[in-house]
């Protein structure tokens, strides 16, 4: 069966339309078939329709996409209550060893995204991983530092990562390898995305999977809880009407 890759981070400014179709035209060139998009919280409404006109007129599905950014557990529930059912993937930067906890935890999670450094302070570690591993989240990693970062910066980075990574494996996390960038110099295609991946002990079809089955499987789950027909895990509408 042909893959479907997705690039479930893509940094467009959704206030500048013609950014979005520059980024939307390089992402079907490099052979994307969904670009997940972030959108402020607050915004949504009357950005998402607009920008996912944009993507469709170019030939990509846009996937709308929060970032939560929470300082405490509570503050992380608060948010997801709010807005969960607004995104068809919702991230959560984790900041705080509390708040990644939390989130690894909570159902309501796609992504667990964690600041690159050199401010990077939270990790995933083994109790996040196994907290995951009971839920829906994924760890997603950011290609864009390996990309810019040089010297002592990077090798630093590539020496979290792949102790990272083989801490999601070894927990069977499911693993989404994304850009993360905003302009089209830095877009790459999927199969380079795995290639970047290789150097941190991704390779193979597990590289690739993080660039296509891993992401669309979260948008298609997504898409269906969001679905009218959805009632609860396993309870679907078939049909409605006063027949019924």
């Amino acid at each position: 069966m042909k893959r479907v890759y997705a690039d479930l981070h893509l940094c467009a400014n959704v206030n500048d339309l013609s950014h979005v179709k520059r980024l939307a035209n390089r992402a079907l060139t490099l052979g994307y078939g969904f670009v997940a998009i972030s959108f402020p919280p607050g915004y949504a409404e009357q950005l998402v329709t607009p920008t996912k006109e944009i993507c469709r007129e170019v030939g990509v599905e846009l996937v709308p996409r929060v970032d939560l950014k929470p300082h405490t557990p509570d503050e992380l529930l608060r948010d997801l209550r709010k807005l969960r059912r607004k995104f068809e993937v919702v991230a959560v930067v984790c900041q705080a060893k509390t708040v990644a906890r939390q989130a690894a935890k909570d159902r309501r999670v796609d992504l667990l995204n964690f600041p690159q450094p050199d401010y990077r302070r939270v990790f995933f570690d083994w109790a996040t991983a196994e907290l995951a591993s009971n839920s829906l989240a994924s760890l997603e990693i950011d290609v864009k530092p390996l990309l810019i970062l040089e010297g002592t910066p990077r090798i630093r980075l590539l020496s979290i990562l792949q102790r990272e990574v083989q801490i999601a494996r070894d927990s069977h996390v499911p693993i989404v390898v994304s850009s993360g960038v905003s302009e089209e110099l830095l877009m790459r295609k999927p199969s380079e995305l795995a290639s970047l991946a290789s150097l941190i002990n991704m390779d193979g079809i597990f590289a690739m999977d993080a660039v296509s089955k891993n992401p669309v499987t979260i948008i298609k789950r997504n898409r269906e809880k969001l679905s009218w027909r959805f009632v609860a895990p396993g309870i679907r509408v078939v049909r409605r009407g006063k027949d019924c």
